[in-house]
């Protein structure tokens, strides 16, 4: 998830997805609930601490702040999109190709309610990659808002949070604030994201429990949108924030030559698709009975 949150244009929690935690993600974030907050302010330590998903959500956020080390400071793959774009989107569309064909096979039935669900999330997903950044507003309820819809497009598979913020000509913006310590705009944004985070996780969270299927045609829908954009082969549009190449427009095309760096660009892909068709295989086998059918 912190190596998907480097890459433009994928969100961690399409990587949630590929690996099959997406869930137990929701569940964790929604164990921060009104009886956490009771204990909270009962000062309920023992109860606050072991009420939430920290054996889930520890583990999982040091491996997502490794990952953005490693791949900004040891392996810096920021520069690595802007200088050798085909090789790491070949490798993510790969993976995002199988984790599409893995969830349409667990659904059980596919009939016509169902493709139109999948298509509703395709055109959801080519809308939002397409968008252009545009001027808005520095105000308080803007911040708010932009952080409640960069979390949720965080959360969201398919839809980049950083993207989003781009979007909303609030990249550069917010990100020089939290550098300055400007407080006036970080928290109006953390409250957002907060709100966002709650309400959102919990939706979602509802929503896959109740009507699991049309919820997972849509998500589906939204990773094939977003192929757009993943596609390696692409005329590229960046724009420089704060020091650092921002993807902003991606148009995709065929290449036009067979040279080593398609060769290299298909064998990532293949591995890609590898990977998760065997990480697909490996939960299947090791899942108790029963929960692999529906």
């Amino acid at each position: 998830m912190g190596s998907a949150d480097v890459i433009p244009g994928v969100s961690g929690g399409t990587m949630a997805f590929i690996l099959g935690i997406y869930p137990q993600l929701l569940a964790a974030i929604n164990s921060f609930d009104l009886v956490w907050l009771r204990k909270v302010t009962r000062f309920d330590l023992k109860g606050a601490l072991t009420h939430p998903h920290f054996g889930f959500l520890v583990p999982l956020g040091a491996g997502i702040l490794a990952a953005l080390l490693f791949f900004t400071r040891v392996v810096p793959l920021p520069q690595y999109i802007v200088s050798h774009p085909e090789l790491v989107y070949g490798l993510f569309f790969g993976l995002i190709v199988a984790s599409v064909l893995v969830l349409l096979r667990h659904i059980p039935r596919i009939d016509w309610n169902m493709l139109l669900h999948l298509a509703a999330g395709i055109v959801l997903g080519l809308t939002v990659v397409n968008l252009v950044p545009t001027t808005t507003p520095d105000a308080s309820w803007f911040i708010f808002l932009c952080g409640m819809l960069a979390i949720t497009a965080m959360i969201l598979p398919g839809i980049s949070g950083s993207f989003i913020l781009l979007i909303l000509g609030k990249y550069a913006y917010i990100f020089d604030a939290l550098g300055h310590f400007r407080f006036s705009v970080i928290v109006p944004f953390v409250l957002g994201a907060a709100t966002g985070l709650i309400v959102f996780s919990r939706f979602l969270g509802w929503l896959l429990h109740v009507y699991r299927q049309g919820t997972l045609m849509v998500i589906t829908g939204l990773l094939i949108g977003s192929l757009w954009i993943i596609w390696p082969f692409q005329q590229r549009t960046y724009v420089e924030v704060r020091g650092k190449q921002r993807l902003i427009e991606s148009i995709p095309t065929l290449p036009e030559t067979l040279n080593a760096t398609l060769l290299e660009s298909v064998l990532l892909m293949v591995t890609g698709f590898v990977v998760v068709v065997a990480l697909d295989r490996f939960a299947q086998k090791n899942a108790p009975a029963g929960e692999n059918e529906g």
